[in-house]
């Protein structure tokens, strides 16, 4: 298949206690700074009381199809309508609205998987609203996203501006990141980033720069021996298959302005060896990306901001930037 994909994207409701709703309207509202179009699939009701709320002069429209999308979005914000069973006040989670939380991700995830959608760009959840009211079973997002894939293996990257960033060991605590660094784990999430960065951005041949673990990647073993005998044995096997893997480099100085260009991506050991580099260079347009899903999905990298709901004060940049990513990654898997 050659060419762009021609379908808007899918925008999910996120936790509608949140700012989701508000990065949908701030989001059309300058939606003749290169934003791509998309529809919503969310309350048609709470956005435009949420418009109104916060002063953002942003009509909605419902629709049945994503197909009728394209033609709307240069006046109204398409949305395909998902009713919320109780009243949604700003800041304020009611786990009775959980199940059309879930139902947003789900129609979303569909309509990108029969092509009527380019992609997914999801709205930030409280997980625990939806523990509590619809007896959501996974630890979050992802891995709610890679069984509706098809229980694929998925990895999270992190992009912003002149860095992406993917950490090998995710949410877990820090006193745990030494069992979970292992030969196996850095080949298997490697292989991914590389297919993906090729399919997803078209990055012909990617260059994936692997951190090291311990301070000065560990100094010839004199600050531990993980770089010895894990990451640089996996980063050989990983030479040897074709792919340009190079490390281990150590956390301190592989995203100083010199060394960024040298790498298409950085493959950390822990999260915030990898996060903090990167929100501190760019924290408003960070966005998250899932690789190895069979279908486009990206997410602001912030959650719900509940202390900013409902005031007209949530900044848009991370979304906005999402649906780019988004767009991109779907032009580029259409030229494949």
């Amino acid at each position: 298949m050659s060419g762009t994909s021609t379908a808007p994207l899918a925008v999910t409701m996120g936790d509608p206690a949140g700012i989701g709703g508000e990065l949908n309207l701030g989001a059309w509202a300058r939606r003749a700074d290169a934003v791509p179009p998309f529809y919503a699939i969310d309350d048609p009701a709470r956005l435009r009381t949420l418009a109104r709320q916060i002063g953002v002069d942003c009509p909605v429209v419902e629709i049945a199809d994503p197909s009728e999308a394209l033609a709307h979005f240069a006046g109204a914000l398409p949305v395909i309508p998902l009713r919320l069973p109780q009243p949604q006040p700003p800041g304020k989670p009611r786990p009775e609205n959980a199940a059309s939380v879930i139902r947003s991700i789900e129609l979303a995830v569909e309509h990108a998987q029969t092509g009527r959608a380019a992609g997914v760009v999801t709205n930030p959840i409280n997980k625990l609203a939806l523990y509590e009211g619809a007896g959501f079973k996974y630890p979050g997002h992802t891995e709610f996203l890679g069984a509706l894939g098809g229980d694929v293996q998925t990895v999270m990257m992190l992009a912003a501006p002149g860095l992406r960033v993917v950490p090998l060991t995710v949410h877990v605590p820090l006193r745990e990141v030494f069992a979970g660094v292992t030969v196996d784990k850095i080949l298997t999430i490697t292989r991914i980033l590389a297919e993906s960065l090729r399919r997803d951005l078209g990055i012909t041949a990617p260059r994936i720069a692997i951190s090291g673990l311990n301070p000065h990647a560990g100094e010839g073993g004199a600050m531990g021996r993980e770089e010895i005998e894990i990451i640089t044995p996996a980063i050989q096997a990983l030479q040897a298959e074709g792919i340009t893997a190079s490390g281990p480099w150590p956390g301190d100085t592989m995203f100083h302005e010199d060394a960024r260009p040298n790498y298409d991506v950085a493959l950390c050991m822990y999260h915030d060896q990898a996060l903090i580099p990167l929100k501190t260079l760019d924290f408003h347009r960070g966005v998250n990306v899932t690789l190895g899903l069979p279908f486009v999905r990206t997410s602001p990298d912030h959650g719900t901001a509940y202390d900013r709901a409902g005031k007209g004060t949530a900044d848009p940049r991370s979304f906005i930037e999402a649906l780019r990513t988004a767009r991109h990654m779907a032009d580029a898997r259409a030229m494949s």
